[in-house]
């Protein structure tokens, strides 16, 4: 299955209003109501995605002084195609001068078998704001994950702020391993707000970015953990 779906938020008479709004399964699309200065839209998984085989794409367009929350509703859950086929998704996002995008999806849990590529890719004004999460859960309960490639490019004006691959290969002892054993990764990434100095804690840590932002992980047994150690 091959699925595009595109939200373009924009600003005007002293709020965001979204100029485009376009669903396609399983990518939907949910505004909710409300009259606030920022836009606020669910990404709902209408049919079991990603499946091996699916090439999902998210675009996402913030224009300049727009306000924009996007969030998930649901964990994701990565499952494996009939044939071994791997799946794909893309998050391609660009946030014009003075534009705010939050963008925190739920947990992608990457079930046995599964071979997944994810990419967030992010172009950002030099004033623009980004806030943005990602956790990973490798394997439903008692289960070995799949394969998991993925990656962010993150650049404000043109200048590079994030570039990182994380490979979960068929190696899994190995990868736990990079990973202190623990199964949930999580990473929180903010740029355009205040600066914050390094800080770490028991099983997290928080990195100033040489370009700008700051770039938080967390190890955890499990995604409540995880989530919770990112406010740390």
């Amino acid at each position: 299955m091959k699925a595009h779906a595109r939200l373009v938020a924009c600003f005007a008479d002293g709020r965001t209003i979204l100029r485009e709004l376009r669903s396609m399964a399983p990518l939907t699309l949910f505004p909710k109501r409300g009259t606030g200065a920022t836009a606020v839209v669910h990404l709902v998984s209408s049919a079991t995605a990603p499946l091996g085989g699916d090439d999902l794409l998210l675009t996402v367009h913030v224009g300049p002084g727009a306000s924009l929350r996007l969030s998930g509703v649901a964990a994701t859950i990565a499952l494996p195609g009939p044939h071994g086929e791997p799946s794909t998704s893309t998050v391609d996002i660009t946030v014009d001068a003075g534009g705010s995008l939050e963008y925190l999806p739920e947990p992608t849990v990457i079930t046995a078998h599964a071979r997944h590529t994810a990419l967030l890719r992010a172009s950002l004004a030099p004033d623009a704001y980004l806030h943005t999460r990602e956790v990973l859960v490798l394997g439903r309960a008692n289960e070995r994950p799949g394969h998991l490639t993925t990656t962010q490019h993150i650049t404000r004006a043109s200048t590079p702020v994030l570039r990182q691959t994380l490979t979960i290969g068929s190696d899994l002892d190995a990868s736990l391993a990079h990973l202190a054993g623990r199964r949930v990764l999580a990473t929180d990434l903010v740029i355009g707000g205040p600066d914050l100095p390094a800080a770490s804690g028991e099983w997290w840590s928080r990195s100033p970015l040489a370009a700008g932002g700051t770039l938080t992980t967390s190890l955890a047994p499990d995604a409540v953990t995880a989530l919770a150690s990112l406010s740390g």
